[in-house]
């Protein structure tokens, strides 16, 4: 097979690796004989093949597919392509790439590309992704910066998750959504019903303009928002939802307009208050605001700001056209700060790449779990509060030291042949979320082969 060598796109591979188990400053290199050992004997191979075949057989849909490897030199080999399961894990296990993406799936075979003209190759099919990245977060979260987190501002994931998945399932019928953890910073979350692979991009493009409320108040124009009056009906259930988040997040947990006697002009909380202000519509309110928030001597948290708006307003606003305007505009402000922030091109374009599900992030050596925002799948009782917990989320020196241990473990005779049954992977933190995905799959698998039979059954009529 010829291989083609390219700059991997989006960001720039990363060469250290650091786990988010190791105590802060100590840094963690997996080695090629660490991946290696982890493709062959923990990936979910046949899960993988399965979801991506949409069949426990190979179809085009898997044998059409562009599959790409991001090798430890910083070389990207895309148009790689297989025939079964079994030629996918020898392939990725003898090339050991730091990570695999998926592809479209294309009209002719990608690796024979080069004996077809230009045009063959095709794009008709891949999963409708959507990408949220608490980097488009940094000019509101306060906890963290950069590719740094903590469950504060991973609660901007598990609310814009929830905005994301309502809209797909209740305005657009979709059914088969997973999230799978992006291993440092973000998740991403494959719709891969029939109707959703088989999107063109033009209708792509809506779904996303759809979604993407903040596109129109985001731009370069900072201090210039207004979200489209009145509502969208997705706008205003998502604010329904948003506000009762609201005082937890940004409040209490981000503090983004907190002011005390010994920082009164800190640069980036004025930053955010004038960011605030900005939304105001009264200019009069405006100004009352800014010189009472300027000459405070005392810590002003970001709370007391938010009450002062109605408190200041009681005295400044004059008619009740005033007043509905700034209740706007606080529907406004919510919605800006805890509304999902989308990387949109990920999910516009059927060529773009990502990273498969149980990889292990190049930055982090955390695994790309597949997990369920909305509850605990971790076996973990201390994650209960949180649903997901990508701190703890299961890291590849982790999964290779429980499997040590078990390893290590002295065993009866019945306990060894029990043993001979298990998969790897069920002796590691890693099977509640290969068992999660491995049901996903069985259930997409499922209406598939269903609706195969419907269309072989409406074919026999006449």
């Amino acid at each position: 097979m010829t291989q083609d060598l390219e700059e991997p796109q989006g960001q720039a591979i990363q060469n250290t690796y650091e786990s988010q188990t190791q105590p802060q400053g100590q840094k963690w290199k997996p080695s090629s004989a660490d991946m290696q050992h982890y493709y062959e004997r923990l990936l979910p191979f046949r899960y993988v093949f399965q979801w991506l075949s949409h069949s426990p057989k190979p179809t085009k849909d898997f044998t059409m597919r562009e599959f790409a490897y991001e090798h430890r030199s910083g070389a990207y080999q895309r148009y790689n392509s297989f025939e079964s399961q079994e030629e996918f894990k020898k392939s990725v296990v003898n090339a050991n790439p730091t990570r695999f993406e998926i592809g479209a799936v294309y009209t002719v075979n990608p690796k024979e590309r080069r004996n077809l003209p230009k045009n063959a190759l095709k794009p008709i099919s891949k999963e409708l992704v959507f990408d949220i990245d608490l980097t488009d977060y940094d000019d509101i979260r306060t906890c963290c910066q950069g590719t740094d987190i903590c469950m504060k501002c991973w609660k901007f994931i598990r609310v814009g998750s929830k905005i994301i998945e309502s809209a797909l399932r209740d305005d657009f019928g979709f059914k088969h959504l997973v999230w799978v953890f992006s291993g440092r910073r973000g998740a991403h979350c494959w719709i891969s019903d029939s109707r959703a692979r088989n999107l063109d991009e033009l209708t792509r493009k809506a779904i996303v303009e759809y979604m993407d409320v903040l596109s129109s108040i985001r731009g370069n124009n900072k201090f210039m928002k207004k979200i489209k009056k009145p509502y969208h009906p997705h706008v205003e259930r998502s604010f329904n939802y948003l506000k009762q988040e609201f005082i937890d997040i940004i409040l209490e947990d981000q503090e983004p307009w907190l002011t005390s006697s010994t920082t009164p002009k800190d640069a980036k909380a004025w930053t955010q208050i004038e960011e605030l202000l900005s939304f105001i519509p009264e200019k009069s309110l405006q100004i009352e605001l800014r010189n009472k928030w300027i000459n405070q001597n005392s810590l002003s948290t970001s709370k007391t700001k938010w009450e002062d708006i109605n408190e200041v307003a009681k005295r400044v606003l004059k008619t009740q056209i005033q007043v509905l305007q700034l209740n706007e505009a606080k529907k406004d402000i919510i919605i800006y700060y805890m509304y999902p922030r989308l990387d949109v091109e990920v999910s516009r374009q059927m060529i773009h790449l990502l990273k498969s599900p149980f990889c292990i992030h190049p930055g982090t050596g955390n695994v790309c779990v597949p997990f369920d925002p909305s509850k605990n799948i971790s076996n973990n009782s201390e994650d209960d509060e949180y649903g997901f917990n990508p701190t703890t989320a299961p890291n590849l020196k982790l999964i290779q030291s429980e499997l040590e241990e078990w390893d290590r473990k002295p065993k009866n005779s019945n306990e060894n042949e029990n043993e001979k049954r298990l998969a790897d992977y069920e002796k590691t933190s890693l099977k509640p979320y290969i068992d999660y995905f491995a049901k996903f799959v069985n259930e997409l698998i499922k209406e598939e082969l269903s609706g195969k039979r419907s269309r072989e059954d409406d074919s026999l009529e006449f």
